[in-house]
């Protein structure tokens, strides 16, 4: 079954091969009312199902409007609102939705749940978010990186602050598709030890320091993400911020990549905290390219998982 759970169950053709698709879905739509369906309508008569345990914005109309203009359509399933939040089983949950829709994309807090998703659904599943990881992120930002900077292989990536799922995603596709990846995090914040053990198999290049200036120092994007959670308590995000405010990307710290480095944020962000302003609002912000591909990736993942890739 071909499902999108992770970005390392990938080869470096096959994930080449979806951005590939994503970027000429994108240029095929120029000058299109968003609205409008593909000309080819590859998804026709399909529907996709999209669970959501966590709030959402890019992630839930990215979809929306992917299968829109694939030809297929959508329904929203909050878990809240499902038997699922009432105490049914995620397994017996996969099985209802396998039998009335052709695909399950869920955002969802345990890993576990989608890997059930993945087992029992009997149809294709996509990683729409775990606390694990973010592949869908990833894929977009591939998108504008290889955008803004062509081939993505040699290509020095910095990643600044907190380590959580989008980094860990990162950290498999820097190693999957030839790039340098150099991490800056306190100690407590730094990426799981497995995914490093995971990335030094592959002979992935991932370098991990303390420093914020050396993990950025010749970078050709700069990378961070919001430091606070929902699930943060007061007391907690007051630690956090004091811990992290040194990882801060600000115009001096964008200064110690190249000069033509590029910086990518997968929102929401909170500037002030993890970026600053003059940085997220810069000339060398790519974020709302980011924020756009994340529909054209989208698409190439939903026909992969379909069988519709070209």
């Amino acid at each position: 079954m071909p499902h999108f759970i992770d970005i390392a169950d990938f080869s470096k053709e096959a994930l080449l091969h979806m951005l590939a698709e994503a970027k000429r879905r994108k240029a095929a739509r120029a000058g299109q009312p968003k609205g409008a369906v593909d000309t080819d309508a590859p998804l026709t008569g399909r529907a996709l199902a999209m669970v959501f345990e966590k709030p959402s914005t890019r992630t839930r109309i990215s979809f929306d409007m992917a299968m829109r203009q694939l030809g297929g359509s959508t329904m929203v399933l909050n878990a809240g609102d499902m038997q699922l939040g009432r105490g049914e089983s995620i397994e017996d949950t996969a099985r209802v939705l396998g039998r009335m829709v052709d695909m399950v994309m869920a955002r969802v807090h345990g890993h576990d749940k989608i890997e059930a998703l993945a087992e029992f659904a009997g149809i294709p599943v996509i990683n729409g978010l775990t606390d694990l990881s973010h592949p869908c992120q990833i894929m977009a930002d591939l998108q504008t990186l290889e955008e803004h900077k062509g081939a993505l292989e040699g290509l020095t990536v910095a990643w600044v602050g907190d380590c959580a799922n989008v980094t860990r995603s990162w950290i498999e596709a820097a190693t999957l598709l030839g790039m340098c990846m150099k991490i800056g995090a306190p100690k407590e914040y730094q990426p799981e030890a497995d995914v490093l053990a995971w990335a030094a198999e592959k002979g992935g290049d991932i370098v991990v320091t303390e420093d914020p200036a050396e993990a950025v120092k010749d970078a050709d994007c700069v990378m961070t993400d919001t430091w606070i959670s929902m699930h943060h308590k007061e007391e907690e995000k007051a630690r956090r911020i004091a811990e992290l405010m040194p990882y801060q990307v600000t115009p001096e710290l964008m200064a110690k990549a190249k000069p033509d480095a590029i910086f990518m944020h997968c929102l929401p962000a909170h500037r002030g905290e993890e970026v600053a302003a003059e940085v997220i609002d810069g000339p060398q912000s790519v974020v709302f390219d980011e924020a756009e591909n994340r529909l054209h990736a989208q698409k190439a993942v939903l026909l992969h998982c379909l069988g519709k890739l070209v």
